[in-house]
């Protein structure tokens, strides 16, 4: 498998996994089909966007070439369909949380190499810039679902999210320069946010939130 294979399939995958994270937050919003569209496609493709706008990829890719767009709008309607088709029962809504979680965070974890890779690629580029884009892409669209959703951005309050991808893409960056196999690097940092993103949801790992000390 080449890099751009590599970068094509964690491409496809993070676009898949986020444009269904998109869909599911609209669902549970009871928006219309458009607004279930247009939260998938933001989730989707927005944080790719803003990569591409800062190394001055313009237009974007994802206005460029449209099959991502088209794959995260051919996925909202498709959760639409089904939503709306099949009977679900309150004690099976659980299952739609187990969803969202597993799809955001495929997605958390493909963009944040995707970003990286673009990153790696710029010249003189070694790990403050590659790290950077890394969040952006796979944080970025969320950010604009949950304000969309009207809802705290999950970035700034979830269980370990934005330090999953800034932990798995200091090791894509890492694995690049001791060994320069990008591939190797690539799909390491995969496993590494996905690892993390799996730990933090089983066992409640929390980034330190600040409180005031009470008084006795």
């Amino acid at each position: 498998m080449t890099l751009s294979s590599t970068w094509s399939v964690l491409d496809i995958l993070g676009t898949l996994a986020f444009a269904l994270s998109g869909a599911l937050v609209g669902l549970s919003r009871k928006m219309d089909i458009f607004g279930v569209v247009v939260l998938a496609v933001l989730t989707a493709v927005g944080g790719g966007m803003i990569r591409d706008v800062l190394i001055d990829v313009v237009p974007p890719t994802a206005l460029v070439n449209t099959t991502n767009l088209l794959l995260a709008v051919a996925t909202a309607v498709a959760a639409s369909v089904i939503y709306g088709t099949v009977h679900i029962a309150p004690e099976q809504k659980r299952r739609f949380a187990i969803l969202f979680q597993i799809s955001d965070t495929l997605g958390l974890a493909a963009f944040t190499v995707t970003g990286v890779i673009a990153g790696l690629a710029q010249p003189g580029a070694r790990f403050t810039l590659p790290i950077l884009l890394g969040v952006l892409t796979a944080v970025g669209g969320g950010v604009l679902r949950d304000l969309l959703a009207q809802r705290m951005p999950t970035v700034l309050h979830a269980d370990v999210y934005a330090v999953a991808a800034v932990i798995g893409a200091f090791f894509v960056c890492m694995m690049k320069h001791l060994h320069g196999d990008m591939q190797a690097a690539a799909w390491f940092g995969f496993f590494i946010v996905v690892l993390l993103r799996v730990c933090a949801i089983r066992f409640g790992w929390q980034v330190y939130h600040p409180r005031p000390k009470r008084r006795k």
